[in-house]
């Protein structure tokens, strides 16, 4: 879970991205949100997981390449991969064999299913261990027999990151008050069953799945989401909806509404709220979303307006925020990435461009007291790049 490292390079930490010295991490080349990046162009794919990192090109299958990892094992805090554990026992990276070169590291591992049961040792990804086995998809099925909804690139994956960073975070805490490490793991199904925890939870109590409500029969018609005339949506979250009515109503040109005995208070509303929902529909889709933009500046009660992730880059709220610092690459593209949602002391992250394949690789070594002729020794046999 490249994102985990991400959050911890926003958070100040020395962030090193081990890559193969021939093909590198696999999402260089990765499409699947049917944007592909030109020579010399922006791969979001790459930037936004792995901003802020160093990357050094390493063949740990080499008994040479394996060295060199593991002194930098010896300097490291944290170890942090996502590899199975069949593949960390035989390349000689897994906990044991890592805390045999420094007992006082942070082992931390992202996996699909989690470290026992029968999926321990079976690769995951987000649409299928989180999306799908974790119940997120279900949850936003219309219920009718339709396809669900396909999650977007990364969705479980950015989340799981966070929330390995989180862990890491804490385990940095307590070794440091402890003086023990610890093996932190984070589930792809896990995190779904986290994030889903009122759903999931509501449905043991009941024995049954929480019911779901389509938006036309929604139980609070304004704890729900409305259309305008040209095709964009206000959400509103009138939790007291009794104290905001009349003025939501007031703000509609719908005063009509607000005596209405089929309307007049959250009980009935509830009872009618078929009726009430079709009328307020009807209404919203009467103007066009500038006219209620207008009506609603103001009101007390929360509401806003549904956004594309093209407009968030021009809100002033995230502007003002600094929740999409802007970098530029080695090619002199300058790009927007999202912050990670955690700020210190107000202030928000300056964040760098992700590594070139291999881009440290020379600074790394010297580091680790690697001479110049033994570098070139290395690029030579292709331990390194």
């Amino acid at each position: 879970m490249p994102a985990a490292g991400a959050v911890l390079a926003d958070w100040g930490a020395d962030v090193i991205k081990v890559e193969h010295p021939e093909t590198g991490d696999p999402q260089r080349g990765l499409v699947s949100s049917g944007i592909v990046a030109g020579a010399g162009g922006v791969n979001h794919f790459i930037e936004q997981p792995n901003r802020g990192k160093r990357s050094i090109g390493l063949d740990t299958s080499t008994p040479e390449g394996l060295e060199v990892l593991m002194k930098l094992v010896e300097t490291a805090d944290v170890f942090l991969t996502n590899l199975l554990p069949d593949s960390r026992q035989r390349m000689g990276i897994d906990v044991e064999q890592v805390r045999a070169r420094n007992p006082k590291i942070i082992y931390a591992r992202g996996h699909g299913y989690g470290t026992k049961g029968d999926l321990a040792t079976q690769g995951g990804f987000d649409l299928a261990a989180y999306w799908a086995r974790g119940g997120i998809g279900e949850a936003y099925a219309a219920g009718d027999g339709s396809y669900p909804p396909i999650q977007r690139p990364a969705f479980g994956d950015v989340y799981g990151g966070l929330t390995i960073a989180a862990g890491i975070a804490g385990a940095l805490f307590k070794r440091e008050r402890t003086g023990k490490p610890s093996v932190v793991d984070v589930s792809l199904l896990g995190a779904a069953i986290w994030q889903l925890g009122p759903d999931v939870v509501g449905a043991g109590v009941i024995g049954a799945d929480i019911p779901k409500f389509n938006l036309p029969e929604m139980p609070n018609p304004v704890a729900s989401m409305y259309q305008t005339r040209d095709g964009r949506h206000i959400a509103f979250v009138l939790l007291q909806a009794d104290r905001f009515w009349a003025d939501f109503c007031t703000r509609l040109g719908r005063t009509d509404l607000i005596d209405d005995e089929r309307f007049a208070n959250a009980a009935v509303r509830f009872e009618n709220r078929v009726a009430c929902i079709a009328e307020l529909r009807k209404t919203f889709a009467s103007q066009d979303l500038p006219h209620w933009e207008k009506a609603f500046e103001g009101f007390d009660g929360v509401w806003d307006v549904m956004r594309t992730a093209r407009e968030i880059h021009d809100d002033p709220q995230v502007i003002a925020n600094g929740y999409l610092p802007r970098t530029t690459d080695a090619h002199g593209n300058e790009f927007a990435l999202a912050a990670s949602p955690v700020q210190f002391d107000e202030t928000p992250l300056s964040l760098r461009c992700a590594p070139g394949h291999g881009e440290h690789t020379d600074e790394l070594l010297a580091e680790l007291g690697y001479d110049e002729d033994a570098i070139i020794d290395l690029k030579i046999k292709s331990v390194a790049l």
